[in-house]
């Protein structure tokens, strides 16, 4: 039960006067006989006056000392100072110049107000303690080791200590820094990295917290293998910029991710020359709601753009990101059109009122299954879409146009990876007659593998299916993928959007590829669970259109290196434009046929390389 908030004045006025009685006995050696009384009858009353005045202006007796904390002790502070300094800078020369006496020796006030701030603080901190003890006494805390004893380090104990009222206790500091080994931070000892194995064996830690976001990434992955070997729950602290008005709450520090130990070391763009292209330009990014549209436009956004036309067939995402532009980056040169790359008429309305400088073409079909379902609609999309976008770009002499490729599109097993080929084709070829033309409309294509986190990702579906108890559906024990984060995969379009002469394949360094049969067990374990145990994983076969391993090139496709480590370009084959164009267009007047097979074969005939995989169409290959 509280204390009234009554209660609290009088212990806190008893407490002045105790400290007032302590003062004089230390100012005059614990001897009686030495007190001037004349101070205790005049100056002790006046003082004891100023404290009450002090209390009630700052209302330091109304806090919940139960729950104590920094504001309650700044009160203090200052109803404490206040009184002193009215009685030492104003009433003591007064009292001095008409008497002859201070009210108080300077002294004694000095001492009474260091007395008064720790006792009223000390008892207040010690019912804290007591309460707490009493309240928790029968839970059992939960251990945490944090990760990095810097700032982020302090906040979280700090955290830890204030919110959770002593549910969780901090066991340990780990830190790469040697000079702070075998140092205590908040009364907590740190210790180096190798020493975390043992650590997490001998605490018997329960969580481990990272507190800061500079950590490689390949140590942030070897610290949460080993979390997970021992069944601890992983959780990090997000940037400081995230935090809610600048401060750190328990609620933000939440549980780690796949997409975070996916994570690789921070892209290095050369910002210069990408904001030289786009400051004070307009660009039309099609397929904006997407996760890859939207990302680029979140990109853009630093490098100052003229205006952002964000193009979209969904009306609902393309709400939300309108939503987000206004709100969280608060960016009002933009304009969202809702719209379908395949419609001329309205592609080309807004190309004639917006005229935008630079294209980013993300707009497309990407789900393999579906679009083996649906050749026709993937042909429509993917290779229409992309001819109308790309021949309007030229008719408004847009400066660059960047399309937005996928390692599928390399010897092409499924309908989706060929109709994004044969858009590959479409934009390559395009920009070499535009050479000889001596047109200035420049194409780039950039060629990536899945991402992370994407509508089309299978993290996504892992974690409803984890959520939901199970069981996690992979097609095939062996299947490997390559991924890439949203915003690396973006950063990396913009940076070969930026260095593209034209007609060039970028390809982007995805790294290793990733067994799935591995990332589904990791986001388990990383859940709290165990696979197979808790949730069980189930193999449905592979898919129609679907591969066990992707791939960036195609067969006897070399590359070139750029500036950048991380893209290269692919040295393909060349079409003639007007053969190109030719295909293009007998393919789409095959769209209203609906006849899939046509469709297809047209697709095979013209990319030999196309070969079909688990697919009706495999009948198709060699005809």
């Amino acid at each position: 039960m509280n204390l009234s908030r009554w209660s609290i004045l009088l212990i806190d006025l008893g407490i002045v006067v105790s400290a007032i009685l302590a003062a004089h006995l230390l100012r005059f050696n614990f001897e009686w006989t030495n007190i001037d009384y004349h101070f205790i009858r005049w100056g002790s009353w006046i003082l004891l006056g100023l404290r009450l005045v002090g209390f009630l202006v700052l209302k330091t007796y109304t806090g919940i000392i139960f729950h104590t904390g920094l504001e309650d002790a700044k009160r203090i502070f200052l109803a404490l100072g206040a009184g002193t300094l009215v009685l030492g800078a104003v009433l003591n020369p007064l009292g001095y110049v008409s008497t002859g006496y201070f009210f108080l020796p300077y002294s004694i006030l000095l001492i009474e107000f260091f007395l008064s701030i720790f006792l009223m603080i000390s008892y207040r901190a010690f019912i804290k303690v007591f309460y707490q003890e009493l309240t928790y006494r029968n839970q059992e805390r939960k251990r945490v080791i944090i990760y990095g004893a810097g700032g982020g380090g302090v906040m979280v104990k700090q955290v830890l200590d204030r919110e959770l009222g002593g549910n969780y206790s901090a066991s340990a500091f780990v830190d790469d820094d040697a000079l702070l080994h075998k140092k205590r931070l908040l009364g907590v000892e740190i210790f180096p990295y190798s020493k975390l194995p043992r650590l997490l064996g001998t605490t018997k830690a329960d969580v481990l917290i990272f507190s800061t976001m500079s950590i490689p990434s390949g140590r942030r992955q070897a610290v949460v293998e080993m979390c997970l070997q021992h069944g601890i729950k992983v959780l990090h602290v997000p940037p400081v910029e995230k935090w809610i008005n600048g401060e750190l709450s328990f609620r933000q520090i939440r549980e780690i991710r796949i997409e975070d130990l996916l994570e690789r070391t921070p892209i290095q763009l050369d910002e210069a020359n990408i904001e030289r292209q786009l400051r004070g330009k307009t660009i039309l990014i099609t397929g904006a709601a997407g996760s890859i549209g939207s990302e680029i436009a979140r990109q853009i956004i630093r490098f100052h753009p003229k205006m952002l036309v964000l193009l979209d067939q969904g009306e609902t995402p393309l709400h939300e990101l309108e939503l987000e532009m206004k709100g969280y980056f608060g960016f009002p040169n933009f304009e969202v059109v809702l719209g379908d790359v395949r419609n001329a008429g309205r592609m080309r309305r807004v190309f004639d009122f917006f005229k935008p400088d630079y294209v980013y073409h993300a707009a497309a079909y990407k789900h393999v299954p579906m679009m083996e379902n649906n050749p026709s609609e993937a042909l429509l999309t993917n290779v229409k879409g992309t001819q109308v976008v790309a021949d309007l770009s030229v008719e408004y002499k847009v400066k660059k146009f960047v399309l937005v490729s996928t390692d599928k599109a390399v010897n092409p097993s499924s309908i989706m990876g060929a109709s994004k080929r044969m858009a590959e084709i479409y934009v390559q070829s395009l920009d070499q007659h535009l050479r000889e033309e001596g047109e200035h409309t420049r194409f780039i294509t950039t060629r990536f593998g899945n991402v992370l986190g994407s509508s089309g990702s299978v993290i996504p579906l892992f974690k409803k299916q984890i959520a939901t108890g199970g069981p996690v559906t992979i097609t095939h024990p062996e299947i490997t993928r390559f991924f890439m984060t949203i915003p690396e995969a973006c950063q990396l379009v913009m940076e070969a959007g930026a260095m593209g002469q034209g007609g060039e394949i970028f390809v982007f360094d995805m790294g290793q590829s990733i067994r799935i049969l591995d990332l589904a067990r990791r986001m388990i374990r990383l859940s709290g669970l165990e696979p197979d145990r808790d949730i069980p994983i189930v193999y449905t076969g592979l898919r129609p259109g679907e591969k066990l391993y992707e791939e960036v090139l195609n067969n006897g496709e070399t590359t070139l290196p750029t500036h950048h480590p991380k893209i290269l370009i692919a040295k393909v084959r060349e079409y003639p434009f007007e053969e190109v164009r030719s295909q293009t267009d007998a393919l789409i007047r095959l769209f209203d046929t609906q006849d899939n097979e046509q469709i297809v074969s047209l697709l095979k005939k013209f990319i030999p390389e196309y070969k079909s995989n688990n697919s009706i169409f495999e009948e198709l290959d060699g005809l």
